[in-house]
């Protein structure tokens, strides 16, 4: 049986060549791709992949937002993250969001193509970089502790998200029909909730929540 692929990722350079390797597997079918989370989910039902090969910083809803909508709308899919980044919080996110693999950019592509053929038998694919996060964090290691992200409210992450876009207070403001004032005391709020400084932090951190497009000169 053959497997159905779609790759989601928004560099078309990377997109064509994990294609071409994907195409060399006699039990592999490439379906279809997309080059942000948004393009995926209206496509989805047309291409009807059995694996979605996802990244994760992408413009307009990033892979962990896109996973946890896929998970509704087409459950049956499985989800395999490809990403440069493997820094603990963003693993589990994914993971949790309900990714049934993680392998990192760096890896090579017989580790993908086993990865896609893991989560389609129904296991989960970790590729080594990744698993001693995973190891780690259930063993119960030390690391720094969490942000406090998660204290963001619904309107500071909507700012957030627009900062990072580069978007100044006044614009900001028109956007989300607020005083430029209001955006003001936002943008304090959660510099002093995250413990960053400077517009470039925030910038950073909302790229490593899929909150915005990855900027490669933040890598």
């Amino acid at each position: 049986m053959s497997i159905r692929v779609m790759l989601v990722d928004d560099h078309k350079i990377l997109r064509d060549a994990l294609r071409s390797v994907l195409e060399r597997e006699s039990d592999i079918t490439f379906v279809g791709e997309a080059s942000n989370g948004m393009e995926a989910l209206k496509s989805i039902r047309q291409t009807r992949p059995d694996v979605v090969v996802m990244d994760i910083g992408m413009p307009e809803m990033g892979g962990i937002q896109t996973t946890l909508a896929m998970q509704t709308a087409a459950p049956e899919v499985k989800i395999l993250a490809l990403s440069t980044f493997f820094d603990r919080r963003i693993v589990l996110q994914m993971l949790g969001a309900g990714a049934s693999g993680y392998i990192v950019k760096s890896a090579g592509s017989e580790e993908l193509v086993r990865g896609i053929r893991s989560v389609f038998s129904g296991r989960s694919y970790l590729c080594p970089e990744v698993s001693r996060i995973v190891v780690d964090s259930a063993c119960g290691a030390r690391f720094p502790e969490k942000m406090n992200g998660d204290r963001l409210g619904r309107r500071e992450n909507e700012v957030l998200k627009l900062l990072a876009e580069g978007l100044t207070s006044p614009e900001i403001g028109a956007r989300l029909h607020i005083a430029t004032s209001t955006v003001e005391v936002h943008r304090r709020n959660i510099m002093r909730k995250l413990d960053l400084h400077s517009v470039a932090e925030l910038t950073k951190y909302a790229i490593r929540q899929g909150l915005t497009e990855v900027d490669p000169s933040l890598n």
